[in-house]
């Protein structure tokens, strides 16, 4: 269907914030941790393998995930599936998230908007190809929920690992590996990887040497920040993403576009305003 402009990053502003919540929204992995996981990246790691099933090895989810430092998937796959099981993880992952949207949401959650929007975020989830896109195609096996708070949950993190697939090709097509994904993500916001959440852990010549790399082949300066071409590959990686993000909406209209921004702003505006920054 055609839309006047591009539809995927006008709803990955709406969307992501439903589709983060078990990561950012205080106690979502509360239901997760009870099943007897040791700390919330088990949390991080059950829940977000478990589509895959218990047999999928842990240098399978690295490469999936894309962007874990090496050895990092390894400290809890398989060990997670000693302490519960991919069907528990599941099913406490959507439970703690659900109980988590309501809490933030209030009243908000009942309204009719949630349902209408779940039905059609779902529709589009639903009719996106899977090919080339590993976890998106995992998810796509489950079975789909009822109650409309977990409906648009399920049908949000649908979109979100569908676009996160294709962000993994795009940064593969530009030559960017895992580490030096949240290198350039940091400097491109102007803050110093080695303060960066996602990479500040690593050992410091770890981290040296992937900044090293890239300034080897122009994508950091001298002084230790984005040249322009860094800064063009960002945007280049960036620009692929949306446009590898843009089948599901070829089957909503305009006007249906229209409802979903109406319907998903007041959900998503309560839900970012429980992060933690």
């Amino acid at each position: 269907m055609s839309h006047p402009a591009p539809v995927a990053r006008r709803m990955y502003d709406l969307i992501e914030p439903i589709g983060v919540v078990p990561y950012l929204t205080d106690g979502a992995d509360d239901a997760l941790m009870a099943l007897g996981l040791r700390n919330q990246w088990d949390a991080y790691f059950a829940g977000r393998a478990a589509p895959f099933g218990r047999s999928v090895p842990a240098e399978v989810v690295h490469a999936v995930f894309y962007n874990f430092a090496p050895g990092e998937v390894a400290r809890h796959i398989p060990k997670v599936w000693e302490l519960t099981t991919p069907e528990a993880a599941l099913e406490a992952r959507e439970r703690g998230c659900v109980a988590a949207i309501r809490r933030v949401a209030g009243d908000l959650a009942d309204d009719p908007g949630v349902a209408r929007a779940a039905d059609l975020l779902l529709r589009a989830a639903t009719s996106a190809p899977v090919e080339g896109r590993a976890l998106f195609a995992a998810l796509r096996r489950l079975p789909v929920p009822e109650e409309p708070v977990a409906r648009l949950w399920h049908a949000a993190t649908l979109l979100r690992e569908h676009r996160g697939d294709g962000h993994n090709a795009a940064l593969l097509t530009e030559g960017i590996g895992g580490t030096e994904a949240h290198v350039l993500f940091a400097l491109s916001m102007d803050m110093p990887a080695h303060e960066f959440g996602r990479v500040h852990h690593l050992p410091a010549a770890q981290l040296t040497a992937v900044i090293d790399g890239m300034r080897d082949r122009g994508l950091v300066g001298e002084d230790g920040w984005l040249t322009a071409e860094g800064r063009a590959t960002k945007e280049r990686v960036e620009a692929m993403t949306d446009r590898l993000a843009e089948a599901p909406y070829n089957v909503v209209s305009p006007d249906e576009v229209e409802s979903l921004v109406a319907d998903l702003t007041p959900i998503s505006a309560a839900i970012q305003k429980d992060f933690p920054w």
